[in-house]
């Protein structure tokens, strides 16, 4: 076995790995971009290595750095995690070539089944069922139309080394077959260094199910049950699921099987997935290989007990499989949902910056009796305080439940939700919640089309409705009457005029635009227990119990003795007014001023001051590289013509004009960092 592994990858995979290798005894090598020194996973490893600047192309996807730090450290192995050089045969070769071990498939593998192109001519040979396409690369955006047309759209424009959503986009028209081409090659060359396209029939109303392979060196090669990946953004999977709720035994077992057999002839050794894209008949067919671990990798270790990390290190090793197909556990439901640093009411846009407060839910302790998770479990590459760079992809975490079903792993994922607190970023954990509660993804009724059917228009704050609203309120009133018990403490106050508790208030909601609606509440104690209060907000009663202290964000406890756990906090970062309290619970959010009645009408009356018109402006609307200007002064632009072109996380944003105007001023230049509602141009 290895005594000292090198983790070619930064954030959440490099910290998965290293807690493994720790568990195994192994120490553990760091690899560190300008941006990344302070990361959590150069502090958790035993050495680390600073490979370069902060852009991916001059550190993370130079083997040079990364097989110069294996030599200078001792490393005997590489984990390449997931995502830069993990799939990259020319990388594994050369790491093989100067006797370092690849933890993961040889070169051969990679470059067989890695290339999305090869991989769908193999599986063909190997009478795999494929998707109607070119499997060729495309040099022209023109001739990537003409394709389209011979195959009939829409089709699928996918990047030969693409992955995560990155160099894929789907054309309905010849105009949007031509310029998906060009964007998709631009994603692949900054996101991979390899620019090749091809193009296949889209098929409508699909499920997106892949099965988890582990293969050692002795031709073993077994299929770990499937991962249901169907609910996807522009591509990009956002909760992923084990088992799946729509295939059945027979179908889990063939496609299973047929992985095993793709697997097989082209030896496979270490971790991989097959994906397949599974029509309402349960038909399935082969759509690539990943020659690496997957993001969504923890469902399959919850099932099955299996520790997959461990595995491909004990594979590389020259280890066999410790276990049959026969022997492979399927326990339980397990969920994951990726936490993303993107604010899902601005379109998901990037959102970087400093974590002010980073404090996911607790993890349940692992069971060593039955080498399962149950509860909870958090996978990230982050801390309180950290940073995120906008050099990267948006994925800040993991948040993995798992369940004894589907429902019990549901309803675990969404307590857990209302237990992750993060600030000083937006991230998509509203979004989540709303997932979470639609009646047809509990009900397993959905394809990779549902958010795009479901948020046709966006992600908007009422398309996460409560179904207990005034529980929000009482939670208002709840933590307001907290923080006056302790302004009764407080010395020195004018004898006549000492703050009194009180009992009778008026929650005022804050709305948009200055609206507000007012609630008369009242709170007494319950039972005379501290910290409990006896709530009355209209017809609604809620006995409230909890040991929450003021500042905490997080609060938890009983209502009308049903166990909670919400988010609460007043004025700072929650929001512009000192006084509101901002309360968070199940995706939904209101910021609400708890007031004597008095106060209440007097407030009624405050004048509301509205914000400046930025009409006339084209504004960043996240913060990034402004990699483009495509107008100059005086140039007359219609709407929907392009405006500028700014990346972050990995991502191309083009801006659009929103109506016809003549351009008065260019405000930021090409290069330039952008911040949040930075003025870029003008309109006159």
């Amino acid at each position: 076995m290895f005594t000292k592994i090198l983790i070619a990858n930064r954030g959440e995979i490099a910290c998965r790995v290293i807690k493994t290798a720790q568990k195994m005894g192994i120490k553990t090598v760091a690899v560190y971009s300008d941006a990344d020194r302070d990361a959590r996973h150069v502090l958790l490893a035993d050495e680390a290595v600073n490979i370069g600047p902060a852009p991916s192309r001059e550190s993370y996807l130079l083997a040079d750095k990364i097989i110069a730090a294996c030599k200078q450290t001792g490393a005997q192995a590489v984990h390449p995690g997931y995502g830069f050089l993990s799939e990259n045969a020319g990388f594994a070769k050369r790491v093989e070539e100067e006797g370092i071990v690849f933890i993961g498939p040889k070169h051969h593998s990679i470059a067989a089944m890695g290339d999305k192109i090869e991989s769908k001519k193999l599986a063909g040979k190997a009478g795999v069922n494929c998707i109607p396409g070119v499997n060729d690369a495309i040099d022209t955006p023109e001739r990537a139309v003409e394709i389209a047309q011979g195959i009939g759209y829409p089709v699928m424009i996918k990047a030969s080394a693409g992955g995560g959503g990155k160099g894929l986009r789907v054309a309905f028209n010849d105009k949007e077959a031509f310029e998906g081409f060009t964007s998709c090659k631009n994603e692949a060359r900054n996101s991979f260094g390899d620019d090749r396209v091809f193009i296949e029939k889209f098929v409508e109303e699909p499920r997106h199910i892949e099965i988890q392979l582990i293969g050692d060196s002795f031709g073993n090669v077994v299929y770990l049950n499937e991962r249901e990946c169907s609910i996807q953004r522009r591509h990009q999977k956002v909760i992923e699921e084990a088992p799946s709720p729509f295939i059945s035994e027979a179908t889990r077992k063939a496609m299973g099987e047929q992985a095993v057999q793709l697997a097989k002839a082209v030896n496979y050794q270490s971790a991989g997935t097959v994906e397949f894209v599974v029509g309402k008949d349960q038909s399935f067919y082969f759509l690539e290989m990943n020659t690496r671990l997957q993001v969504e990798h923890p469902v399959t270790e919850c099932i099955t007990g299996l520790d997959l990390v461990e595995l491909m290190i004990c594979v590389a090793a020259g280890e066999k499989l410790p276990l049959t197909q026969a022997e492979v556990k399927r326990d339980g439901w397990a969920i994951e949902c990726r936490i993303n640093a993107e604010d899902p009411f601005r379109n998901f846009l990037p959102s970087t910056g400093r974590l002010v407060r980073f404090q996911p839910p607790t993890e349940t302790m692992f069971s060593a009796d039955t080498s399962q998770w149950y509860g909870v479990r958090v996978d990230t590459g982050v801390q309180d305080g950290g940073e995120i760079p906008m050099f990267y992809d948006s994925m800040i975490g993991k948040l993995i439940v798992h369940g004894k079903d589907r429902l019990d792993a549901i309803a675990k994922m969404r307590e857990a939700l209302n237990g992750f607190v993060i600030r000083g970023i937006s991230s998509n954990i509203p979004f989540q919640a709303a997932l979470l509660a639609h009646p047809k993804f509990v009900a397993g009724d959905f394809n990779t089309g549902f958010i795009a059917e479901n948020y046709a228009q966006g992600f908007r704050a009422e398309d996460v409705p409560h179904d207990d609203a005034d529980l929000l309120i009482a939670l208002a009133a709840f933590v307001n009457r907290k923080y006056r018990n302790r302004a009764t403490k407080i010395s020195g106050q004018m004898e006549g005029h000492e703050v009194e508790v009180g009992e009778d208030f008026v929650v005022v909601t804050l709305g948009q635009q200055g609206s507000s609606t007012p609630t008369p509440v009242s709170v007494t104690d319950f039972e005379g227990k501290t910290g409990s209060s006896a709530i009355t907000v209209g017809a609604n009663s809620y006995k409230i119990c909890s040991n929450y202290r003021l500042g905490e964000v997080r609060i938890t406890g009983t209502c009308n003795g049903d166990p909670f756990t919400a988010q609460v906090e007043r004025g700072g970062l929650a929001s512009k007014n000192p006084l509101a309290i901002r309360v968070s619970h199940n995706g939904t959010q209101i910021d609400a001023l708890v007031l004597s009645k008095r106060s209440a009408e007097l407030y009624a009356l405050m004048p509301y001051k509205a914000p400046p018109d930025m009409s006339r402006y084209v504004l960043s609307p996240m913060p990034g590289l402004l990699v483009e200007v495509a107008v100059q002064p005086g140039q007359k632009v219609q709407a929907g013509e392009r405006v500028a072109v700014i990346e972050a996380m990995k991502m191309e944003n083009v801006l659009f004009a929103a109506a016809d105007g003549v351009v008065g001023k260019v405000l930021a230049t090409k290069g330039e960092s952008l911040t949040v509602d930075q003025a870029i141009v003008e309109f006159v």
